[in-house]
């Protein structure tokens, strides 16, 4: 199945032979203290910059109802902090056994590994949505 939005994704993860875990790195771009007038000016069009990791959380794909439903999510796990600006949320999938979808604390390691991987820009390997569902492809370099 080819991905394009949120909900693609979602249809695809209920439809794996082995139960999913999904894991979301929520990500806010930002400008580098010692940016060029010319990165400046390309940040201020909306191009370029650094996606810096803010949260990251886990679900199981039957708990997300739809985009809208984990976007109210990360709003009221964010509440007064930058994270409520994110603007990229990176995704990966985590396959259990059978029905039995991988637990909480099998997520742990593989999150925070896709934080330290997207930190280091090595975002190949992850589906990227920006807020209104929709799969963006980010160029790196």
């Amino acid at each position: 199945m080819y991905i394009q939005t949120f909900d693609d994704l979602l249809t695809s993860a209920r439809a794996q032979p082995d139960a999913q875990r999904l894991l979301f790195v929520f990500t806010i771009a930002e400008l580098p203290e010692d940016a060029s007038l010319e990165q400046r000016l390309r940040f201020r069009d909306g191009l370029g910059g650094a996606l810096t990791p803010l949260m990251e959380v886990d679900r199981l794909p039957d708990d997300l109802q739809d985009f809208d439903h984990l976007v109210s999510e990360s709003l009221e796990f964010a509440k007064g902090t930058r994270a409520e600006d994110w603007s990229v949320v990176f995704c990966a999938a985590l396959g259990g056994e059978g029905k039995t979808p991988p637990s909480r604390e099998q997520t742990d390691i593989p999150l925070r590994s896709m934080t330290n991987a997207i930190r280091m820009g090595d975002i190949g390997r992850y589906i990227a949505f920006d807020r209104m569902g929709h799969q963006v492809r980010l160029v790196t370099g």
